[in-house]
């Protein structure tokens, strides 16, 4: 049997409750299955919740209240977490913020923008400010520095590996001006030719594939299930379903069968910064 491991409860907002919570479940004699027994979710999804690597849904921590007698403490708290993950990122995207960071490995499908962990400040800047209009300055900063945070997890020499499939639509949408496309994809290829991502292209005439209809990123990690992520118009969904996870991952793999190879993926890569360039020139 692995040997237990303890939450840190020093290490965010999230950690500290959720050590909180398995006191609070351990003193009341209760097991992660007997304590999942009444509520929706998963022992494995109670188990993250508890290592401060999820945050508390509210349902739950009305859950947790009711279950273990804790008079309201888990609810009022709710708010505390939320605030304290949230940071600048839409809420439902805070969980996968924190998974990256323990991600053995990453497989991501970029259907229309560069992946979050890839963009460059410049293009950032121009997605959030044409996606938030009616954003204030300071908050489009704070959007676009917390994008930037999140490539922090490439100093470690090792981990994640990290392998991004972008549709060819990518490159030749201009979302940003000539030179920040240009900058933003010699980026990509930088970081290709630095080996730290596997990069391929679905090229436009490749036709149908497998998602078609949304991003997606795929996670595993060393000491917990992998998960799968999908995300659609102010919304996302985590899944950690393990026969869902399963097709996610399928579907992942027909879909690099069918993408460009990483060396010729590249090459396009850098022909269409290029391109970017002499637009800029050009005007």
């Amino acid at each position: 049997m692995p040997p237990r491991k303890d939450p840190d409860a020093a290490a965010s907002v999230p950690a500290f409750y959720g050590a909180e919570l398995r006191w609070k479940r351990e003193a009341a004699g209760l097991t992660l299955a007997q304590f999942a027994e009444g509520c929706f979710y998963s022992v494995a999804y109670l188990s993250q919740i508890e290592m401060g690597e999820r945050r508390m849904p509210l349902d739950f921590a009305q859950y947790a209240d009711r279950r273990l007698g804790t008079d309201g403490f888990f609810e009022r708290r709710c708010e505390d977490v939320k605030k304290a993950r949230k940071g600048g990122h839409a809420d439902y995207f805070a969980d996968v913020v924190e998974m990256e960071t323990r991600a053995a490995t990453i497989e991501e499908w970029a259907p229309v923008l560069v992946p979050g962990l890839l963009q460059t400040g410049a293009y950032a800047g121009a997605v959030v400010r044409k996606t938030h209009p009616l954003s204030l300055p300071e908050e489009v900063d704070a959007k676009v520095q917390a994008r930037l945070e999140r490539s922090r997890i490439f100093e470690d020499p090792k981990t994640p590996k990290f392998w991004v499939i972008l549709h060819e639509l990518v490159l030749k949408s201009p979302l940003a001006e000539p030179m920040t496309m240009a900058e933003q994809l010699q980026h990509i290829a930088h970081m290709a030719r630095s080996y730290r991502v596997v990069l391929q292209v679905f090229p436009l005439n490749a036709g149908a594939h497998p998602f078609m209809t949304s991003p997606a990123k795929l996670m595993t990690f060393a000491d917990a299930p992998p998960i799968a992520y999908t995300e659609s118009m102010h919304t996302g969904q985590l899944i950690d379903d393990p026969m869902l996870v399963r097709e996610y991952k399928d579907s992942y793999d027909l879909l690099r069968a069918a993408a460009l190879s990483p060396e010729a993926s590249l090459t396009l890569i850098e022909a269409a910064a290029e391109d970017y360039r002499d637009d800029e020139q050009q005007h």
